[in-house]
C-alpha cells in the first residue's frame, strides 16, 4: 500500500511533524473508536467516530478531492489520537461526549447542522411515541443527545426497538404491520397496557442516557425475583428482553470491560498529578446548588465515569430547609450523599463554588479519602468563563487559573456546567409545579 499524500502544510506544521504524524498512522487498529485531530499547540481541533479506525483516519491524509474546508483541517493537523471501543455505537456515545467536552472548533465549522438528533419522548402523553428531532423544544418530553451521527441513531433505535417495542407515531388505536411484527406494544389488541408500555420505555431511555450496564443487570434482578414470586409471565418477558439484549450485544451493546481507556484521557491523568492522587479519579462527582432567593432550592449530583458523563448516576436533591444559604444547602446535599454508600464513592468531588463551598463540606468529603476542589466563577455561568480551581492544601487554599485550552480545564468546565445545567433544569421544574398550585 502506497503512503498516503497530504495537501501543502499549514506554517505551523513542519514537514517533520507530518512525518511523524504518517509514521503514526501506520499503526491505527482495524477496529472502532474515537480519533482526536490536534494542532501544533496540543489542541484538540477535530473529533471524530469511526466504524474502523484504520481507513476512516487514514482518509483524511490521502490527496483525493475535498471541500475547502477539510482540506483547511487537514493543513493544521500535527498528530492524532484514538481510543478504541468495542462498537461502534460505544464511539456514538463517546464521539458525542468528547465533543461536548472539548467543542473542537473544526467540529463546529465542518458540522451540517443537520446531522446534529436528539431522540425525543413524550412520556406525559397516555400512549407515548418515539421519534426524532434536531431541534427541541419546551413542550414538557423527554429529550436525549444531541448525538452527531443521525444516520447512525436512527438505526440503533431501530435496533433496540426489538427488544422494547414503541410506537413511532401519535397513537390511533390501529393495529398496523408493525403490530404484528412486534414492533409496537401492541395495545391496540390488548398485548400490554399504557403502564406496562411506559415502563418499557423507561428501560430503552436508560439505555440511551449511557445506563446500559445497569439495565442490564437491572432486567437479571428483575427476571429472578419475579420468577421467585410464581409470576412467570412477567417473569419470560425479562427474560426475553435480558436475553435480547445479550444478543444484541455486538452491535450496540457496552461490554463489561471499561469502554474508555482511563490511560488514553489527558486530563484525567492531569488531575491526578495536580492533586497527588493515587490513581486517575475513575468516578468524578459536580455538584452544584440552585435556588431562588431561597425558595425551589435544589441541588445536583452528576456523574463523571472515566472522563464521561454517566447520566445514569445523576441524581437530584430537593433541599429539606429552604433557605438562601449555599454553602449550608451544598452540606446538606453532601451528607445526604455520603448516605448512599450504594451508589459508589468517587475519587473526586467538583464543586460550584470556591474556598467557602470547599470549607463547608470538606470534613465530610475527607472521612471518606475524597479528594476535593472548586470551581470559582464568581457568578460568571457563561460558555466563556474562566476555569480558576480552588484547591484545598493542608490549612491554606490555593487558587489556579488554566488555561481554557487545557485537557483538565476543558473537562472540569463540561463537568461544571453539566452540574449547573441539571440543577437549572430541576429548579425550573419545581417552580412551574409551584406555580400551577
Amino acid at each position: 500500500m502506497t503512503e498516503p499524500k497530504t495537501y501543502d502544510l499549514d506554517p505551523s506544521v513542519t514537514p517533520a511533524m507530518r512525518e511523524a504524524l504518517l509514521d503514526k498512522l501506520k499503526t491505527l487498529p482495524a477496529a472502532p473508536g474515537v480519533y482526536f485531530h490536534k494542532n501544533a499547540d496540543d489542541e484538540v481541533i477535530y473529533v471524530g467516530k469511526a466504524a474502523v479506525l484504520k481507513n476512516r483516519v487514514r482518509q483524511y491524509f490521502h490527496h483525493t478531492k475535498k471541500d475547502p474546508k477539510t482540506e483547511a483541517l487537514v493543513r493544521e493537523i500535527v498528530t492524532t489520537d484514538w481510543i478504541v471501543v468495542d462498537t461502534e455505537m460505544d464511539a456514538l456515545f463517546l464521539e458525542s461526549e468528547m465533543i461536548k467536552r472539548y467543542k473542537p472548533k473544526w467540529n463546529i465549522l465542518l458540522r451540517d447542522d443537520k446531522t446534529v438528533i436528539y431522540v425525543r419522548v413524550d412520556m406525559k402523553s397516555e400512549v407515548p411515541y418515539v421519534s426524532f428531532t434536531r431541534t427541541p423544544v419546551d413542550d414538557k418530553a423527554t429529550y436525549i443527545g444531541p448525538f452527531y451521527g443521525k444516520l447512525s441513531v436512527e438505526k440503533a433505535v431501530r435496533i433496540l426497538r426489538r427488544v422494547f417495542p414503541y410506537y413511532d407515531k401519535p397513537y390511533d388505536g390501529k393495529k398496523t404491520l408493525n403490530t404484528d411484527l412486534g414492533l409496537t406494544p401492541g395495545i391496540e389488541v390488548g398485548r400490554s397496557t399504557s403502564a406496562e408500555y411506559k415502563k418499557n420505555l423507561r428501560k430503552l431511555q436508560l439505555y440511551l442516557e449511557g445506563g446500559r450496564h445497569k439495565l442490564l443487570k437491572q432486567l437479571e434482578k428483575q427476571m429472578l425475583a419475579a420468577a421467585k414470586e410464581e409470576k412467570f409471565e412477567e417473569a419470560a418477558e425479562l427474560r426475553k428482553q435480558l436475553f435480547g439484549l445479550r444478543e444484541l450485544q455486538k452491535k450496540i451493546v457496552f461490554s463489561d470491560k471499561e469502554f474508555l481507556d482511563i490511560s488514553s484521557d489527558q486530563a484525567l491523568a492531569d488531575l491526578q498529578k495536580a492533586l497527588h492522587l493515587p490513581n486517575p479519579p475513575r468516578r468524578i462527582e459536580g455538584y452544584d446548588i440552585s435556588h431562588q432567593s431561597g425558595t425551589n432550592v435544589v441541588g445536583s449530583m452528576v456523574v463523571f465515569t472515566n472522563g464521561v458523563s454517566d447520566r445514569s448516576e445523576y441524581r437530584k436533591f430537593k433541599l429539606r430547609h429552604q433557605k438562601n444559604d449555599d454553602t449550608a444547602n451544598l452540606r446538606e446535599v453532601i451528607e445526604r450523599r455520603l448516605k448512599h454508600p450504594e451508589w459508589s464513592f468517587p475519587e473526586l468531588v467538583i464543586l460550584d463554588g470556591g474556598v467557602n463551598q470547599i470549607n463547608a463540606v470538606k470534613d465530610l468529603l475527607y472521612a471518606h479519602n475524597i479528594a476535593v476542589i472548586g470551581r470559582d466563577k464568581s457568578g460568571d455561568h457563561t460558555r466563556n468563563a474562566a476555569v480558576c480551581i480552588v484547591i484545598p492544601e493542608g490549612e491554606d487554599t490555593k487558587f489556579y487559573r488554566l488555561s481554557p485550552d487545557s485537557h483538565v480545564a476543558k473537562l472540569i468546565a463540561r463537568i461544571d456546567d453539566e452540574a449547573h445545567r441539571f440543577a437549572i433544569t430541576y429548579h425550573t421544574l419545581l417552580k412551574r409545579k409551584n406555580m400551577l398550585k
